[in-house]
């Protein structure tokens, strides 16, 4: 290809670099972007505020928060939920008031129909000089009148009409949902409470270096046994009792024999052990599905 072979325009074939770049301009069909290592947040980082946690929390999940963000979030959807359930009540008072309305106005409709069927049980008079064919055709011609009217009054009020005013369909007001009473993560979308949250107690690569300077640092944290630095390449896992972490290197090694937290002495089981939700690494090898798409119109000939 020479060197202003992308620009070229008098080929006889439509090249992928073409359609593409057609695609992206014409804002039309579902565009996919690998992330680099740029899109991606730090494994010690709150997966709601993007920032190095201060006093960081952990999911039965191993999703990592910090804890005055996510207990504002619960907080914020306790809100919600009760502005929803008060919505939903005061829909649900003024649906009973209205069928308690309908049901009255049958009430009345039946009544009324029962009185004319009263009224109307007294026969009229009968005329023996009249012949019964002639009180057969006006029958016949009554009820041939009283359903054609019948049909053209039910055929007029059923069909809707956008030119006439009292035909016009009207927009009936969306029922609200009972909302749910629990409040699910962000992230993983299971129930949530504040009792699941697990402190963590991340072990800093030096002691002596304060807060600002350890976020300026690349290599913030090092495991609590193996003393290996920790980051997005490198699995890790909480312990529940103490809140250490380290590296499932160490997990599988170590503590799976004997099941004790090296930290604390206590005696392990399996759900102690979380593992930790980390981000990728900006390599295809990682494992992590790094692509963005973005869904937008698409044009069908």
């Amino acid at each position: 290809m020479t060197r202003h072979g992308k620009n070229c325009t008098a080929g006889a074939v439509y090249t992928y670099h073409e359609k593409r770049k057609d695609t992206a301009a014409s804002g039309y069909g579902t565009q996919s972007v690998r992330l680099g290592k740029d899109a991606i947040k730090d494994f010690d980082c709150c997966c709601l505020s993007l920032q190095p946690c201060r006093d960081p929390v952990v999911t039965e999940d191993g999703y990592i928060y910090e804890k005055e963000a996510i207990l504002q979030y619960i907080l914020h959807q306790k809100t919600e939920i009760a502005k929803k359930m008060k919505a939903y009540e005061k829909q649900k008072q003024a649906l009973k008031s209205e069928g308690q309305l309908e049901s009255k106005s049958e009430e009345r409709q039946r009544a009324e129909k029962f009185r004319q069927r009263e009224n109307n049980i007294v026969s009229k008079p009968i005329n023996p000089f009249t012949s019964g064919k002639s009180q057969d055709d006006e029958s016949q011609k009554g009820s041939t009148s009283s359903d054609t009217s019948a049909g053209e009054s039910s055929s007029s009020s059923a069909l809707p009409s956008f030119w006439i005013p009292s035909l016009t369909p009207e927009a009936k007001p969306t029922l609200v949902k009972k909302p749910p009473k629990t409040v699910f993560c962000p992230m993983s979308g299971r129930p949530l409470k504040m009792s699941d949250l697990i402190s963590v107690r991340f072990t800093p690569l030096d002691p002596s270096l304060d807060r600002v300077a350890l976020i300026t640092r690349q290599d913030r944290y090092v495991c609590a046994v193996t003393k290996d630095t920790l980051g997005n390449s490198v699995p890790s896992a909480v312990l529940r009792p103490s809140g250490a972490v380290v590296t499932m290197e160490c997990v599988e090694k170590l503590i799976w024999k004997d099941m004790i937290d090296p930290v604390t002495g206590d005696k392990l089981k399996e759900k102690d052990i979380i593992p930790l939700q980390r981000g990728g690494t900006g390599f295809a090898g990682s494992g992590v599905d790094l692509k963005a798409k973005e869904a937008r119109p698409v044009m069908q000939a």
